[in-house]
């Protein structure tokens, strides 16, 4: 198994490193109770996905 010749630097590492930092993942607000939600999937407050509600939510 071939082993490197020379020590890689700091630089080369971090650069290949660049893309690996966690986002923030990203919601939009809920047309119906106007809280944030992920995109694409029912709301979990309400249950509502594209104005029909899709999941019976308790309300406490």
């Amino acid at each position: 198994m071939p082993n490197p010749k020379r020590r890689h630097s700091k630089a080369r590492r971090d650069k290949r490193r660049a893309h690996d930092a966690l986002r923030v993942p990203q919601t939009t607000l809920c047309p119906n109770c106007r809280e944030p939600r992920m995109p694409h999937r029912v709301c979990p407050k309400c249950g509502h996905y594209k104005g029909r509600e899709i999941v019976q939510v308790e309300q406490s």
